[in-house]
């Protein structure tokens, strides 16, 4: 069964933008989908969700130990809005009550921010690996802002390369293929800030993007496979996708995001079994991205 790198819930239904599912509709989601347990993300940084606490997501652990693994979240500009802040002290605080990660990162700051630094480099320094959410603009969304091309993420792969990053969302998988257009990046909210416009893009992979091109040159970049974006770009070619999977199998992690109680199905899971019994990907490959990286990375 699957082990899901990347997951939300919360206790209470928040009062706008998406209706999370409780921990109790998650389980029942996740074993809908073949899915044995899964990484819960606390939501901690202001730019689109009302924030929750690191002890939520604990209390949800330790109710359901069976079904949930912790991660912990703190906003870079937490402790003293600076980028000398301590944020090794809150992130070993929390790892030492069972944490197996950090994110996911998402205030809509610059990858390259030195605030956004000091949080890298204090998850570093406690041996946690980071999950974070990009985006294509600089105000008015959620995200870890990055140009075309994902220089700074390539920056902060130089600068911390004992830190593990999962990219992830439309920014990162975005840049799968080389860009057509600097729009195409990511989504953006309309104008009431009730719904995102934009586009997935499409078509064969005609020439590599930045994302393969970086996952061979670090060792430290591995592959949050969660949310539509990651399912688009890895079957947008079928000739590709399957490929791509089996040169990144030993650091990519099978993943929904779910934070929707509308969204409950998970076509990766399905074309993950497809290719594998179709032998496009090989069973080695497959059983590493279902559950073996995770539970290697999460020491599980």
């Amino acid at each position: 069964m699957y082990i899901d790198i990347h997951s939300h819930a919360y206790w209470k239904p928040a009062p706008f933008v998406t209706s999370f599912f409780t921990p109790q509709e998650l389980i029942e989601a996740h074993k809908k989908n073949g899915i044995e347990k899964g990484v819960l993300l606390p939501v901690v940084n202001c730019e689109i969700y009302l924030p929750q606490t690191n002890e939520d997501i604990l209390d949800m652990c330790e109710k359901y130990p069976d079904n949930f693994i912790p991660f912990c979240n703190v906003d870079p500009r937490a402790m003293t809005n600076s980028p000398d802040a301590p944020l090794e002290r809150i992130l070993q605080y929390y790892k030492d009550r069972g944490c197996k990660g950090v994110g996911e990162i998402m205030p809509n700051m610059e990858v390259m921010d030195p605030k956004v630094q000091n949080l890298f480099r204090a998850a570093e320094v406690v041996g946690l690996p980071v999950i974070y959410d990009g985006s294509d603009v600089k105000d008015g969304d959620f995200g870890l802002y990055d140009d075309p091309g994902l220089p700074q993420l390539e920056h902060t792969l130089q600068r911390f390369p004992n830190l593990t990053i999962l990219g992830h969302g439309p920014v990162f998988w975005a840049e799968i293929a080389r860009l057509e257009t600097i729009g195409e990046r990511g989504f953006i909210f309309g104008f009431k800030g009730t719904h995102q416009v934009g586009m997935y893009n499409s078509g064969p992979i005609k020439e590599e993007g930045a994302v393969p091109k970086l996952l061979r040159k670090y060792k430290n970049l591995h592959l949050d496979l969660s949310d539509g974006t990651a399912y688009n770009a890895l079957t947008r070619d079928p000739e590709y996708g399957p490929a791509f999977l089996m040169e990144f199998q030993d650091r990519a992690y099978f993943g929904t995001d779910f934070c929707n109680t509308n969204f409950s199905d998970v076509a990766l899971a399905k074309t993950l079994i497809k290719w594998r019994d179709e032998g496009r990907i090989s069973k080695e490959a497959f059983e590493k991205i279902e559950r073996e990286n995770a539970i290697r990375l999460l020491g599980l």
